[in-house]
């Protein structure tokens, strides 16, 4: 197998994607805060105490997709050509799920993860005063499409 991040002596690089042709590229990706019944009742009547937390979470989310070069060291800097995260308050706390499109050299899926688990922390942070043990649950890839790989959409649970 060879590791396209490893140059000949085993030395991390970025891969260099020049000769690639921009193609229309989305990623989208789904995360799962967990929070108690309190928390799930002052998101649905809008008391949290620090503000409108879906509203923070959105836009924490559409920032978080611009800067994933400055966070991951091996991303490409692309143009990010839509972001959107959707943030739905449910029985068991708040469920996010982000889509990222590009016309680029390279996939957004790393965009579209970082867009939803920012958007999460934005949750967490947002509702850490009512309660403490809210978390991250999970967070994933959950489709993508374009580029020389195709599509991809991850088996339903």
């Amino acid at each position: 197998m060879e590791f396209t991040h490893l140059d000949a002596r085993g030395h991390a690089r970025m891969v260099d994607v020049t000769a690639k042709q921009p193609t229309v590229r989305s990623a989208t990706a789904e995360a799962v805060v967990s929070c108690s019944a309190d928390v799930v009742t002052a998101l649905r009547e809008g008391t949290v105490p620090k503000g409108d937390v879906l509203a923070v979470a959105r836009v924490a989310g559409i920032a978080a997709a611009k800067k994933v070069p400055d966070l991951l060291p091996l991303a490409h800097v692309i143009g990010v050509h839509g972001v959107v995260v959707d943030v739905d308050i449910v029985e068991a706390g708040v469920a996010l799920r982000a889509e990222v499109r590009t016309a680029d050299r390279t996939g957004v899926e790393m965009e579209a993860l970082t867009a939803v688990t920012v958007a999460a922390l934005a949750v967490v942070d947002m509702v850490k005063g009512v309660d403490r043990s809210a978390e991250i649950t999970s967070a994933r890839i959950t489709a993508k499409s374009g580029g020389r790989s195709g599509d991809w959409r991850r088996e339903p649970r």
